[in-house]
């Protein structure tokens, strides 16, 4: 213990102690990967994995690797160190490397085998090298007519600023010669325009069965040239940049704080450039670039396939390709309410439970909207984080205010590339009446509760809905998360005193039930950790059971070490980051972390402590991150409800038992695939869950209509 204590660590000789905490993400988009190189897994679900796999790695190089780099420019000591001993400039060298050879594996598979194998189903891409004939006629028409209108060639000078270069976007540099022999050469970069479609659609010759399609940035890469009358193009490279996101509002500005942030969003799209995206085909374009956004060769990345495959995830949703991917898994109506029984009237009777996305959405979704028009209902409040581009949530909150109820929304402006969607539902909620808080000084508000307080028989009733994720209905289908719904008055009594703090000047009370960072959740769990190490004995050990999306706090790291040497059996369920290191004799022999990546992404976070007999479950917003515990407005709430207690604490265990996409993680960082050991059964917990959903599920019954939000007309 006098390790953990002293933080000594190393990598060659000494016991680790911890991982790098990047390095472990990059270890996780590794498993996300190894998903898309799994040959039994239909194509479009193969590219799916791949997409997403660019997906993450765009946001880890606006975020992360920026971070990084800034050390490293800031003249940070050689010799400063994160917990594992990795020092800057090593991590970034590491990370580069290990990112370098996933991204290699990623297109290989890609190109030699995701591309064919959608070919032979019959959805087919074709690259400029094998247009046919009638290819060309159309893609030529098509690019005369609709996209040479909409294009915007920028000249580059040597001695004039370099035009903004948008992050994330694809970009064609040409390199250009006069016609006539005249000397000299001339550079101009054309943006690929985003209000394009980017697939393009082929005709069929002879009526031929299948589909083709080709690409926006193949047809610009073609026939580009003609936006450069009098020059001929002598090269063309097609590229991507990721600039440094991960930027800090400033805090001290309350009275317009809107705009403070407005002006982040306006910075970062003129920020450092972290990484460089290209295809082959011109090193001196490549390098131009390069030195003018002044980047390092490790900057640059040479693609041999198509840019950005997240803009290309539209393909997995295109009809009449069924074959190619898994069948579709069907989300259920919960048990806990039906469309005939009022809404109010179940949570009164007891706690509901949903387990998203195998159990439907639309309780949620029933919550705000009966709120809204319900007359005893009078007030509203509730955190907003992320929501999605069409919500039925905003416009319920909408309806509840115009129909003269007190509607409350703390609005999460400083949620990291949603801040522009959360500015303009601000906007919205304000001009329909609804108070809007702009979210903390210095602290983000991660929490996910809402709270709708009713006139029932002379009396105010509080009903409560508390989350595991955000109130955003898309990826309500797409993510693995735990809700509850209560009416009891000690838990409603705290979120009143959760409000009360974030709206206002009180000071944060005791409160009964709900524990909330950064106040008490990191000492909550220290103390709780500790006493399931106290209460551990040879004959009856301690046991600590958590499922969370991330864990790098070292305190809670150190305080499980210590649980594991006092005889506490610990399984982790970690979906990402882990820092963690098990299985170490002497330090956390006791502890087995597992990852599992499959259809959905998991997201909820659990936690389970024995307690001598007298088992405690709660569920919680807050990963277990020092930026979650100490720096974000974060909740964790019990399961106090014997039914649902035993469902959660159920569910937790079966996460552990998942021997088809479990991962285990062991002392050398290698995470190990679960395999079926002779005679026992698959088991894959997601399917595990689909299955329970279905024995539990409601009669089908039609979806609420949403409201219709109606404002005054404007007076002529």
């Amino acid at each position: 213990m006098e390790k953990i204590e002293k933080g000594e660590k190393g990598e060659k000789g000494e016991k680790r102690v911890y991982f790098n905490r990047d390095i472990s993400w990059i270890d996780f988009n590794e498993r996300v990967l190894e998903e898309g190189l799994r040959r039994d897994l239909p194509p479009l679900e193969r590219f799916r994995f791949l997409s997403i796999v660019s997906s993450n790695f765009d946001e880890f190089f606006m975020v992360r690797v920026a971070g990084i780099k800034r050390i490293i420019r800031s003249g940070a000591s050689p010799h400063q160190a994160d917990p594992s001993g990795l020092s800057p400039r090593r991590q970034f060298k590491k990370g580069a490397d290990k990112i370098r050879s996933l991204f290699r594996r990623q297109y290989a598979c890609l190109e030699e085998e995701v591309f064919p194998a959608l070919a032979q189903g019959g959805l087919e891409l074709v690259r400029p090298d094998r247009y046919a004939i009638h290819h060309i006629d159309y893609l030529e028409s098509l690019f005369i007519r609709e996209v040479y209108p909409v294009l915007t060639p920028l000249k580059i000078e040597p001695d004039e600023p370099f035009p903004a270069i948008e992050s994330l976007c694809l970009h064609v540099i040409f390199l250009l010669a006069p016609e006539g022999g005249a000397s000299g050469e001339h550079i101009s970069v054309v943006k690929i325009p985003p209000v394009l479609n980017r697939i393009i659609w082929l005709p069929h010759e002879n009526g031929g069965a299948g589909a083709q399609y080709a690409l926006l940035e193949d047809m610009v890469i073609t026939w580009g040239g003609c936006l450069y009358q009098g020059f001929q193009v002598k090269e063309r490279m097609l590229f991507k940049i990721n600039r440094d996101a991960d930027f800090s509002v400033d805090e001290q500005r309350d009275e317009d704080f809107l705009v403070a942030m407005e002006e982040v969003l306006e910075h970062r799209g003129k920020s450092m450039v972290v990484r460089m995206m290209v295809s082959p085909g011109s090193e001196y374009l490549r390098d131009t670039l390069a030195r003018r956004m002044e980047l390092l060769p490790e900057d640059l990345y040479e693609i041999n396939g198509p840019l950005n495959l997240r803009g290309l995830l539209d393909l997995v949703e295109t009809q009449g390709f069924e074959h190619l991917k898994e069948p579709a898994w069907k989300i259920y109506n919960t048990g806990g309410f039906t469309e005939e029984e009022s809404l109010w009237e179940k949570i009164n009777q007891k706690d509901v439970m949903l387990h998203l996305p195998y159990q439907s959405f639309d309780p949620v979704l029933r919550f705000f909207q009966d709120a809204a028009s319900d007359p005893q209902v009078i007030s509203i409040k509730t955190t907003l984080y992320r929501t999605s581009g069409n919500s039925p949530i905003i416009r319920s909150l909408e309806q509840a205010a115009l129909n003269g109820k007190h509607v409350t929304a703390v609005v999460e402006l400083k949620a990291r590339f949603d801040e522009e969607r959360n500015i303009s539902w601000a906007n919205r909620l304000e001009k329909a009446g609804v108070i809007v808080i702009y979210g903390l000084a210095r602290l983000k508000v991660h929490a996910k509760v809402s709270v709708v307080i009713r006139r029932e028989d002379s009396r105010i009733k509080r009903y409560v809905h508390l989350s595991t994720g955000n109130y955003n209905d898309k990826t309500a289908k797409l993510y693995e998360d735990i809700s509850i719904f209560t009416a009891r008055d000690d838990i409603a009594f705290d979120v009143g005193l959760i409000f009360n703090t974030i709206t206002g000047y009180s000071v944060i009370q005791a409160m009964r039930q709900l524990v909330i960072a950064p106040v008490s959740l990191k000492a909550r769990l220290l103390d709780l950790i500790s006493r399931e190490a106290r209460r551990s004995t040879p004959e009856y050990p301690g046991r600590i059971m958590a499922k969370m999306n991330a864990l790098a706090d070292i305190d809670i790291i150190n305080a499980l070490y210590k649980a594991s040497c006092a005889g506490v059996r610990i399984l982790l369920n970690i979906r990402g980051v882990c820092m963690l290191v098990p299985g170490v004799p002497g330090l956390s022999e006791h502890i087995r972390v597992v990852s599992v990546i499959d259809r959905y992404l998991e997201h909820s976070r659990i936690v389970s402590f024995a307690n001598g007999g007298a088992q405690e479950v709660y569920l919680s917003s807050a990963d277990w991150m020092s930026r979650n515990l100490e720096r974000r407005v974060e909740l964790m709430f019990p399961v106090l409800q014997d039914d649902l207690k035993a469902q959660v604490s159920a569910l937790l265990e079966a996460y552990f038992r998942d021997n088809c996409q479990a991962r285990a993680l062991g002392p050398d960082g290698a995470w190990k695939r679960q395999a079926p050991p002779p005679g026992e059964k698959p088991f894959r917990v997601q399917a595990h869950f689909l299955a329970q959903a279905r024995e539990n599920a409601e009669p089908s019954w039609e979806t609420r209509e949403e409201f219709v939000v109606r404002r005054p007309r404007r007076p002529l």
